[in-house]
Formats: structure tokens, C-alpha cells, sequence
């Protein structure tokens, strides 16, 4: 693909986190698709939000391979695993401008069966029929802007019992919705709603708690659980509950320059069968760790 500013415009930016999601993602496919190489199953790779399939680089990133400023994104990646291809892959996102980019990707690789989608993610995916999966396996990849994910398509999705799936969680941007008052009823209504379409409840309010004393007012206080690990934690056991061992606990922490946490990375498998769930954790745990 000739790579100038007009045909990449709608590439997102990234920072060193962006190409250690990347890496981690690539590692899995080109794992998995190799474990699986030999089942009879349709395997299917869908990457909710796709973007343009390129990641315009920010100066942060060194990356000698592309001088161009921009390297492959998560889509583009997909199409390059080529040991045992993936059957089908789609790729989903809601701007025009973004699908126009990745169907220049499809007609570059004319023989691959690749689908776009121009459609919101939790829209699509909570269309998606459970019975269409009894004969396929694959990988989901969540990787939203923002807080778009909806836990109800979470529900949906581990319902198929086929997906592993990887869940970018922004932890950032959530942290920046809650209230500095520690009252959890000065929350703005639409980022209150927002939150509780993540969380799929009210859970997110027990970041805060009754402290043991009133103000000088009479007033109950409440203050925010300090730090992250309280935005993790309520995710993530909804998670286990929702996906109960085939939840990895081992995730990673993606943080930026500042070492400021951005995001948690988190793994589901989408088989049940115990096998299928010990060797997808084993080879998603390894990268984890080792990458």
C-alpha cells in the first residue's frame, strides 16, 4: 500500500503502549491459528474496532522497520498470519472513512475472505446468532477509543462459547468520569449512565465508601478508592464470574510515558472445553508474561 497522508488520515496514533497491545495480539493469532491448525473448525478473526487497519506512530515510538511514522495495525496484522490463515476475518467500525481504508487492505488480498462492517461494534456483535458458532472458533478483539464497550455485549459474546477474546479496558478514561467530590451522586447523568453500561450495574459506585464518620454537617462522607486497582477489580470479577476458569487473572498494564496506567489488558477464552481453556490460558498467560 503506497503510504501517504491522504489514504492514512484516518489512522489512530499511538504511543509504545499501542505497539505492546499489538505485539501481544499478533503473538496470539499466529499462536492460536498454529494450535488449531489441524481442527475442523471455521476459524473466524473479528476486530470490533478496526480502525483504518494502520497506526500513525507518535515520536514516542521507535520503529526501524517503517520510517513512514505509521505501522500495521491490528486488522493489517490479522491478514498477515499466514502458517494457518484465518478462514474469515471482519473487521467492524462505525466511520465511513475508516471501512473505505480497510477495503483497500481486503482488495490487496483478494483471496482472503475478509468482511467489513460499517456498524457500531456492540450493535453488530449483539446481532451476531449464537447458533452460527457451533462449527467455528476464533478471537474477538476488543479495542475501543474510549468506554464504548457494553458489558451486555461481554454477556452475549461469552455466550457463543467460541470467542477468545481480548478486552482493552480503559482505565484512564473512567478514572477521569468519576467525581473529585467523593460523592458519587455528583457524577454527570450521562457519564453515570455511560458507566453503567460498562460495568453492566451500579457496581462502579462501590469504588466508593461511607466513611466511619460524619462531616461537620451532619453529612455522610464518602471518598474514591485511590488509585486504579479498584476500577480493575470490579471489572475483573465480574469477568470471572461472567467467564468463570476460562478467565485469565494474568493481564497487563499499559501505561504511557509517565507511567500512568492507560489501559488493562485482559483475556477470555471462549471454549469450554477444558483443554481448548488450558492451552489458550497457557500460551495468552506466556505472552503476558514473557513480551
Amino acid at each position: 500500500m503506497t503510504r501517504h497522508k491522504k489514504q492514512n488520515k484516518g489512522a489512530r496514533f499511538g504511543g509504545p503502549w499501542t505497539m505492546e497491545k499489538l505485539n501481544i495480539l499478533e503473538k496470539y493469532l499466529d499462536a492460536y491459528t498454529t494450535a488449531l491448525k489441524n481442527q475442523s473448525f471455521n476459524l473466524v478473526y473479528i476486530d470490533a474496532f478496526a480502525g483504518s487497519g494502520k497506526i500513525a506512530l507518535s515520536k514516542e515510538v521507535n520503529n526501524p522497520d517503517d520510517m513512514s511514522g505509521f505501522a500495521s495495525g491490528s486488522a493489517e496484522l490479522a491478514v498477515k498470519i499466514d502458517d494457518k490463515p484465518f478462514d474469515k476475518m471482519i473487521f467492524v467500525d462505525k466511520e465511513s472513512s475508516q471501512c473505505e481504508e480497510l477495503n483497500k487492505l481486503r482488495e490487496m488480498h483478494p483471496r482472503r475472505e475478509i468482511e467489513i462492517v460499517n456498524e457500531d461494534a456492540n450493535t453488530y456483535l449483539s446481532s451476531l446468532e449464537d447458533k452460527n458458532w457451533r462449527k467455528c472458533r476464533g478471537v474477538l478483539f476488543l479495542d475501543p477509543f474510549a468506554t464504548e464497550v457494553e458489558w451486555a455485549t461481554i454477556k452475549k459474546i461469552a455466550g457463543f462459547n467460541a470467542l477468545d477474546t481480548w478486552i482493552l479496558f480503559p482505565v484512564s478514561a473512567i478514572a477521569r468520569m468519576l467525581p473529585k467530590s467523593r460523592r458519587p451522586e455528583d457524577i454527570n447523568q450521562t457519564w453515570s449512565d455511560r458507566l453503567t453500561s460498562v460495568f453492566g450495574d451500579r457496581k462502579w459506585q462501590e469504588l466508593y465508601r461511607e466513611k466511619a464518620q460524619q462531616d461537620l454537617f451532619g453529612s455522610d462522607e464518602y471518598e474514591r478508592d485511590p488509585g486504579v486497582a479498584g476500577l480493575v477489580t470490579i471489572y475483573t470479577d465480574k469477568l470471572s464470574s461472567l467467564f468463570s476458569n476460562r478467565f485469565l487473572k494474568k493481564s497487563r498494564t499499559l501505561k504511557n510515558s509517565k507511567n500512568v496506567p492507560l489501559f488493562k489488558f485482559l483475556f477470555c477464552v471462549g471454549s469450554p472445553n477444558q483443554k481448548a481453556i488450558d492451552t489458550a490460558k497457557r500460551i495468552a498467560g506466556h505472552i503476558l508474561n514473557d513480551l
